[in-house]
């Protein structure tokens, strides 16, 4: 029961820090949103963790370090699908995909076995993944094979995740999750960076290529000069306007810069929840059967779906209600089974 409760109980935590994520993103690069997250959610640990008490064997960092960077590249690979998209087939079938991958480790490897109830409560599971996930699309477009194996590779990537942090000792307490997001932090931070210099990099052979083409219209300009002439009064009349149309475009750049602000403190938000989820996750995997632990967390999309109706006032699809009545009901099965 105690796994049931903490895995779902982290899956609408991770639903939440996506939520938070997402709005973060539209208002700074996903790129920075997700390092400032990362660095965020490290601190936070770094704070409880002398309340918690933890135990630092090299063997519980190295799987911790390993699961951060299988969770870091699941997460670039879920971010390039869905800009390939459609949404509403790769993000349910990175899901499923991300709950089957540690079901069967555990299976196979791990020797978990299930009663006819918690058999019938995976598979109510599995399904409750995949409506809770679908989005409707008008128009959906048949997705490309790129982006079916990204959505694939994604999901694998997550369900390697749990696989690798399960991996750790509960004498290790929250340690392993440091580990894991000081990798995420450094990668994060580092592809922020690449980012970044592409951009100047562009910026800077734009700027060249604009004054190559000022010069040369210079120079036929100087045959002008006595036509500007006539056009100064014109010119001269008009910098009233240009003043009112600086200062709109100061107002523009003052807003600009606040909502890059609010972006950095939601990111910085969605880092502390994530951290939370970790944990919770983590705790859950600790204290019960991988294979459950992993399908309820892969319930996610729950608390993303409920926080934008609430939020946002988004519509939640009847498939999607259908998903949530699924997914607690295949929770209390798991519960009592």
């Amino acid at each position: 029961m105690l796994t049931a409760v903490l895995a779902l109980s982290g899956a609408f935590v991770y639903g939440a820090a996506d939520f938070v994520g997402g709005l973060a993103a539209k208002r700074i690069s996903s790129v920075l949103a997700v390092a400032l997250g990362a660095a965020s959610g490290l601190i936070a640990l770094l704070l409880v963790l002398p309340a918690l008490g933890a135990s630092w064997r090299a063997t519980d960092l190295a799987w911790g370090a390993l699961a951060g960077v299988a969770g870091t590249i699941a997460i670039g690979l879920l971010y390039a699908c869905l800009a390939i998209g459609p949404m509403s087939i790769l993000s349910p079938l990175t899901a499923v995909v991300s709950a089957i991958t540690p079901m069967v480790w555990g299976v196979a490897v791990g020797g978990e076995r299930f009663g006819p109830l918690g058999a019938w409560a995976i598979g109510l599971a599995l399904v409750a993944v995949v409506l809770v996930g679908f989005v409707p699309e008008r128009g959906a477009v048949r997705p490309i094979a790129r982006g079916i194996l990204m959505a694939i590779g994604s999901g694998a990537g997550i369900g390697t995740y749990y696989i690798l942090i399960a991996q750790t000792s509960d004498a290790s307490g929250l340690a392993p999750l440091v580990a894991t997001r000081s990798v995420t932090a450094v990668l994060g931070f580092a592809a922020a960076g690449a980012v970044a210099l592409v951009v100047l990099r562009r910026r800077a052979a734009a700027a060249a290529e604009f004054a190559g083409d000022a010069g040369a219209a210079g120079a036929g300009a100087a045959g002008a000069g006595a036509a500007d002439a006539g056009a100064a009064a014109a010119t001269a009349s008009a910098s009233a306007a240009d003043t009112g149309a600086g200062a709109g475009a100061g107002a523009g750049a003052a807003a600009a810069a606040a909502s890059r602000k609010r972006g950095v403190r939601l990111a910085l938000g969605a880092g502390l929840a994530d951290a939370a989820a970790n944990a919770l996750l983590l705790l859950a995997l600790r204290a019960g059967d991988l294979s459950v632990a992993a399908v309820l967390g892969a319930l996610y999309p729950a608390g993303t779906i409920l926080l934008a109706a609430i939020v946002l006032k988004e519509r939640i699809a009847p498939v999607q209600w259908v998903g949530l009545v699924l997914a607690l009901a295949a929770a209390a099965m798991l519960a009592v089974g």
